[in-house]
């Protein structure tokens, strides 16, 4: 099964993709992981990568697509994957179409994991991180202790920059002018699933095992 998951920042993409993963027995891949995992094996799109990430830019296309097409060529994809985090545009969209087309298969769908802004403001202003783990809690659905640390690791939890309001209503403008065409893109393909991501986070995992 090869799957692509859309949808708007804060919307639970990563955590169906994780459940997901261990449903169907395939990777979970994340851009975000697969920069991390390129910044410490120091590998030349890893280290070129790491110049954007670190002056809090958005890593070039050539960049990304060069991080996912060797991912996607690991054998651990040869029986599938779940895409998180890609494609960010349709340029990213129709590049992934190329490398499927040279590795000798297709998506199976993409999923588009829907929610209103409202709620996605209040989902990720919400979060908090441990800063020594990665540990996510959320003050009103996994509230962290009240001393501030991570049980854990016993690592300071706090809230991010990006995660505050503001900073998420700006993300979701990116969003709309950057991520939303890919629905359309994957609409005009054939290949689009929509479920309510408003609903709990284990009801839409059903919804979207039934889809696929």
């Amino acid at each position: 099964m090869r799957l692509v998951l859309l949808g708007p920042p804060g919307v639970g993409k990563g955590t169906q993709a994780v459940r997901l993963s261990k449903r169907l027995g395939v990777p979970h891949i994340s851009t975000g992981d697969m920069f991390r995992e390129a910044l410490a094996k120091k590998t030349a799109l890893g280290l070129s990568a790491k110049e954007y990430i670190d002056s809090g830019k958005l890593v070039p296309d050539d960049i990304t697509i060069g991080l996912v097409r060797d991912r996607l060529e690991n054998p651990d994809c040869s029986g599938g994957f779940i895409l998180d985090g890609f494609p960010r545009d349709v340029a990213q969209a129709e590049a992934l179409e190329k490398i499927l087309e040279i590795l000798g298969v297709s998506l199976d769908a993409a999923i588009y994991i829907g929610a209103g802004s409202r709620i996605v403001v209040k989902r990720i202003a919400g979060r908090r991180v441990c800063e020594g783990c990665g540990a996510t809690y959320h003050i009103s659905f996994n509230p962290p202790p009240e001393d501030g640390k991570c049980p854990k690791c016993g690592g300071r939890i706090y809230q991010r920059v990006d995660d505050r309001q503001e900073a998420v209503r700006e993300r979701l403008k990116v969003y709309k002018a950057l991520t939303e065409p890919v629905v359309d893109y994957y609409k005009g393909l054939g290949i689009l699933k929509v479920v309510n991501g408003e609903e709990d986070a284990n009801e839409v995992l059903e919804a979207i095992i039934s889809m696929i």
